[in-house]
């Protein structure tokens, strides 16, 4: 009992991690400069290629853990669940603001909790309500202040709905679609799968430059490529590549590993809250009474969620009227524990 608490913890550790590495996708349109967004996301992506292309080099002992279909699997998680969530949320909060893309994305974790459990029961939907609550009402509270915002032209507004729901949608998918092959990898696989991620990401970013190219959407190539001009878009491009894509990945996949999805759906909120923090921090003003009060209700709901994941671990109180284990949060939590 105590290896799995610890395995809990640990991954609810790995997820905050995940979580506050992938936050700073939504500060992407606040660091560009003179450049354009296009720029940050197409250098921030070939270093994430880069990167990945190491990974596998230093993982290439685990291929043989992974058949061509499961590598090519991974490249594509890796496009649509690093590239394609990260234009969409830059894409998001460039058209409707700082404030919609956290609130659409802040919906994730109900939505993955009702999917996770309803797929593999970890706890009775009765539990779940509390938390589930108090992470709507602080999501709510937390975002209702863009009613006092400027307002948006109607296209605008639209076209940050449309990405903000678009990056809801990948992140649903990827989820669903990525714990479910990561349980039937060796523990010995996850660095390799973590790097083909980056690998389909990178590879998918330079297969589109051309494209940027030919609608003259790059203002690298007017601007200037040194270290002079463009200096800072490196930098940050490097430090949300690592942060939030190589990083995040390999906490999440990590995290993935130790927790029933029905938790990790909570934990998901963190993202909102960090990146509603910094969006504050860029926009140089703390949080309103009713954003701090969201922001609390939230880490309250995460904390509650933890605390219902954690006692509903114990075999006696949720096995079937057979006997049978298969169902047990324990047995889950053992099974899925394979990671580093």
């Amino acid at each position: 009992m105590n290896a799995i608490r610890t395995s809990v913890f640990v991954g609810v550790l790995l997820a905050c991690v995940a979580t506050l590495g992938w936050a700073l996708n939504f500060i992407a349109p606040y660091v560009t400069g003179d450049y354009s967004l296009y720029d940050l996301m197409a250098v921030r992506f070939l270093e994430v290629g880069v990167l990945g292309v190491g990974g596998v080099i230093l993982c290439r002992a685990q291929l043989k853990w992974l058949s061509p279909r499961q590598r090519w699997l991974a490249a594509a998680l890796g496009a649509a669940g690093c590239l394609a969530y990260g234009v969409c949320i830059s894409a998001g909060v460039m058209f409707g603001g700082p404030v919609l893309t956290p609130a659409c994305v802040g919906m994730v974790p109900v939505l993955l909790a009702l999917v996770g459990n309803a797929r593999n029961k970890a706890v009775a939907w009765g539990r779940l309500a509390a938390p589930l609550a108090c992470l709507t009402l602080g999501l709510l509270l937390s975002n209702i202040s863009s009613l006092h915002q400027p307002a948006l032209s109607a296209v605008s507004w639209l076209a940050g709905v449309f990405f903000s729901l678009s990056a809801v949608a990948l992140w649903l998918g990827f989820s669903v679609i990525n714990q479910k092959h990561l349980t039937t990898l060796p523990a010995t696989a996850t660095g390799l799968w973590t790097a083909l991620m980056l690998v389909g990401a990178g590879g998918t970013a330079l297969c589109l430059l051309p494209l940027l190219c030919a609608f003259n959407l790059l203002r690298l190539p007017t601007l200037g490529f040194g270290f002079a001009q463009a200096g800072a878009l490196y930098a940050w491009s490097l430090i949300i590549a690592l942060m939030s894509t190589v990083v995040g990945a390999w906490a999440w996949n990590a995290a993935t590993r130790r927790l029933p999805m029905v938790l990790s759906g909570q934990l998901i909120a963190l993202e909102s809250l960090f990146a509603t923090l910094l969006g504050l921090w860029f926009h140089g003003r703390g949080p309103s009474l009713m954003e701090a009060t969201g922001l609390a209700a939230v880490l309250i709901g995460v904390v509650m969620a933890v605390r219902i994941i954690l006692t509903g671990t114990k075999p006696a109180a949720t096995r079937d009227t057979d006997g049978s284990a298969e169902d047990d949060p324990q047995h889950r939590l053992t099974c899925t524990h394979r990671d580093l």
